[in-house]
Parts: structure tokens; sequence; C-alpha cells
């Protein structure tokens, strides 16, 4: 958790609430949230199923940004009052309105990219086969 006071969080805070682009950023930043994000646009996924298909994260990041998204209103997270609790995450209207900027992030990535030129994976729409 950051300070309040900082100086950092003061600027993060005036760049984000002046410039609509840095905003879209914050809130698809970081290096799990586009996959999530993916992953999500597919259907309603079981943390367990969500969990598997990214091995690569830790469980602390993964709920961190899970978190993150859901403060931001981009997923919604639903509790079964079931033993063993089963919790599942879907995208929101606004999570959903986000797969045209992704594409297009993800397009230009593979327009840009070093190395481009081979096979590209993308973050958001690569077939479920390959996930």
């Amino acid at each position: 958790m950051r300070k309040q006071s900082s100086t950092n969080l003061e600027n993060e805070m005036l760049i984000n609430g002046n410039c609509d682009m840095a905003y879209t950023l914050d809130l698809i930043g970081g290096r799990w949230k586009p996959s999530i994000l993916w992953r999500l646009a597919n259907g309603t996924m079981r943390y367990s199923d969500l969990r598997r298909s990214l091995p690569a994260v830790s469980e602390r990041i993964l709920i961190l940004q899970l978190r993150e998204m859901e403060g931001h209103g981009l997923i919604s997270r639903k509790v079964y009052p079931e033993v063993p609790p089963r919790v599942e995450y879907q995208l929101t209207d606004l999570g959903k309105s986000l797969e045209p900027v992704i594409n297009v992030l993800t397009d230009w990535g593979a327009e840009n990219r070093p190395g481009s030129e081979t096979k590209s994976r993308r973050c958001w729409g690569y077939p479920k086969s390959e996930v």
C-alpha cells in the first residue's frame, strides 16, 4: 500500500485525472490484466479455472489484479455460499467495452514488436487451444 500523501501518488492522480489515455492505461496496465480480460471475454470463469489458465502468474498477483479490476468496475465477482466456496468472475459491460481497445493495442504490438514476423500470440484473441 502506498502512502496517501506521497508526491508520486499525487502526480499519478493528477495525470489520470486530466489525461484520458493515462486513465485507460492505468485501468488495463499490468502484466496480467490483458490476459485476464481476454479469458473473461470468453465467458464467466471460476477462480480455479482462471488460475489454471495462467500458470506463470503467482496467486498473490492474480488476486491483486482481479481486485483492482473489480474495484474499477471492469469485472464482477460472485461468491457462492457453498463448501468448498465457489467464486466466479465475469466481465461487466464496462469491461466488455475494452475489447476493441485491447485488440488495437495487440495489432499495434504485432506490427511493431521486434521479432513480430514470427507467429504472433494475441493476449486477447488467440484461439482457446493456445491458452
